[in-house]
């Protein structure tokens, strides 16, 4: 029997990270790699068979690839604390390991909840990522928005897994700054600069593109909202650039 290693970075996760491990109850082993949360996260996990490893965050691939070097098994499940595992998703993830047809990894979709509501539209439609995997043909790389680099072909499930992303408005802001200063750090270290068009354009564009183009105001006002709060995250990346700069120069 084929057994499957699952994964879980966290970082303060005290109010999902038990249904997050009961979602991956079906794996053979549960990693949990910690950034030195200071709420309740590692206390709750202990009280599960899960093995605990605490690394100094530094960026999401450097975080996971560590993880995954730590892993028993070679099949793969990484879970974002805040992602549920439908009962559907298990099976077709224990079909995969035993008769993955030559596939190195599989794409899931995921249903996203924004402070609470199912939004359907503005993108959300289209959200997919790569979940299962082979660790000797899969690598992560980019130090955001993660990307996995493979020698080999991925696969698609049927089902979606569940994303409760934010619960409220404000851990959602706290999240774009955090990820905005990373962001801005990737683009600093490109040697990206920024101008006026950064401010100015590429913000309303962002939001044009969720609401608009994405069909974001069939969601109604949480649509909306979640289209600004698209476009606020364009915005600090680019503020976080220009601090980088303003303070070498």
């Amino acid at each position: 029997m084929t057994k499957i290693t699952a994964i879980i970075p966290t970082l303060n996760e005290e109010i999902h990270i038990a249904d997050a491990i009961k979602s991956v109850s079906f794996a053979d082993e549960i990693i949990i790699i910690d950034s030195f949360s200071i709420d309740k996260t590692l206390e709750i996990a202990a009280t599960y068979e899960v093995k605990i490893i605490k690394r100094k965050f530094d960026d999401f691939s450097s975080q996971k690839n560590f993880a995954i070097d730590q892993a028993t098994h070679s099949w793969i499940y990484i879970l974002d604390a805040d992602e549920r595992v439908t009962p559907e998703v298990e099976k077709e993830i224990l079909e995969a390991v035993q008769n993955p047809k030559d596939f190195v990894g599989f794409f899931v979709k995921r249903t996203f909840y924004f402070c609470g509501k199912k939004i359907n539209y503005g993108g959300c439609q289209r959200d997919k990522v790569v979940r299962l995997f082979l660790k000797e043909s899969c690598k992560y790389q980019g130090i955001v928005h993660e990307t996995i680099v493979s020698v080999g072909k991925f696969g698609f499930f049927k089902n979606k897994i569940e994303h409760y992303s934010y619960k409220n408005y404000d851990h959602y802001i706290s999240k774009m700054n955090h990820y905005g200063a990373l962001r801005g750090k990737e683009l600093f270290e490109k040697g990206k600069k920024v101008t006026l068009y950064h401010f100015l354009v590429k913000p309303p564009a962002r939001f044009l593109k969720h609401y608009i183009i994405r069909f974001g105001f069939l969601d109604g006002f949480a649509g909306y909202i979640f289209a600004k709060t698209q476009a606020y995250g364009v915005l600090t990346r680019y503020v976080k650039l220009w601090l980088l700069h303003k303070k070498i120069n």
